[in-house]
């Protein structure tokens, strides 16, 4: 018996057609071949659907098509040499496009994920840069993003991860104490420019988050992790309160609030006039408050206990002085 070809449905033309002309887009001059090899269709098929793309396109004001309302192609090219090469397009152009700036800030975006470790050499990552530079409405400017500092700890931590083994390193932690710790590695974070690990510290026999800028001579051990991450659920917050959390009253505007989400567990506030708010803090140390304030300067204030006041002001006041230091030019 000979094998019959299946019999295509208006549909899957339609189908086909949508897909392969994005295709051609993308790829100026291609033979038959090797777009029927990216579909895994015979090149009959895509020969038949290119002479359709060539009858299509969308009727001007006249209701007519006229020249100008089709697509067209390099007919010498795909007549003598089977080869395909799109010379006008219709419609598809005048759908929106990301401005310039726009473009610019999703590559941005994407260099940095390609950066790290377990998305490097990624193709569709490339890929996908290359579409946002060419549909863009301008040419997008041009930008370089640096790798993260923590590539060679994220590394050893996904490493861990994958082999079942805990990690261990020399932490500073927030009251400047360092302390050497076992972790069982449960998932990699990022707030902002800064990686966190979470993980299960055997040292305090709970779930804990450290920053990997505090870490020195981390390295994987050879001890399995511990059974308990089958049934262990982290939350959604960054940051987990304990019983040994110190709390802090604050006052900041109540569009802020947000920003301190993972510090505010209840999120209860007080009005104290205007759009201000006055709420309670959890911090591991009073000396966190520096980070914190730091990174919403001018809005926050801290209103008690004393101690905490007094960090962050001796803080503050450490920093305005070294402007009043001389510079040491004539």
């Amino acid at each position: 018996m000979t094998a019959r070809t299946p019999v295509l449905g208006a549909s899957d033309k339609l189908t086909f057609l949508l897909s392969l002309i994005p295709y051609l887009m993308d790829h100026d001059n291609v033979t038959v071949t090797e777009a029927a090899g990216h579909f895994g269709v015979p090149p009959e098929r895509v020969r038949d659907a290119v002479r359709l793309i060539a009858v299509s396109g969308i009727p001007g004001e006249t209701h007519q098509y006229l020249d100008g309302d089709l697509f067209d192609i390099h007919w010498d090219e795909f007549e003598d040499n089977d080869r395909i090469a799109l010379t006008h397009l219709v419609a598809i152009d005048d759908s929106p496009r990301f401005s310039a700036r726009e473009a610019a800030a999703l590559i941005a975006g994407l260099q940095y994920l390609s950066s790290l470790p377990e998305n490097a050499d990624r193709d569709a990552v490339a890929s996908l840069m290359a579409k946002l530079t060419r549909g863009a409405s301008a040419t997008p400017t041009q930008l370089a993003v640096s790798s993260p500092d923590s590539d060679a700890a994220m590394t050893v931590i996904q490493a861990s991860g994958r082999d079942g083994v805990q990690v261990e390193f020399d932490y500073l932690n927030a009251r400047g104490e360092n302390e050497h710790r076992f972790v069982d590695p449960l998932r990699l974070e990022s707030v902002d420019s800064d990686w966190y690990l979470r993980g299960w510290c055997h040292l305090r026999q709970a779930p804990r988050t450290f920053r990997l800028d505090r870490m020195s001579d981390l390295r994987a051990t050879t001890e399995p992790v511990g059974s308990h991450d089958a049934g262990l659920v982290l939350s959604d917050t960054l940051f987990q309160a304990s019983d040994e959390d110190l709390s802090v009253v604050i006052e900041l505007p109540s569009s802020a609030l947000a920003l301190l989400a993972d510090y505010a567990p209840d999120r209860a506030t007080t009005p104290v006039g205007g759009d201000r708010v006055r709420t309670t803090l959890r911090v591991a140390h009073y000396h966190g408050l520096k980070r914190l304030v730091g990174g919403l300067a001018g809005l926050v204030t801290v209103v008690e206990p004393a101690e905490a006041r007094q960090v962050v002001a001796e803080w503050a006041a450490a920093g305005a002085a070294r402007y009043d230091e001389p510079t040491g030019r004539a």
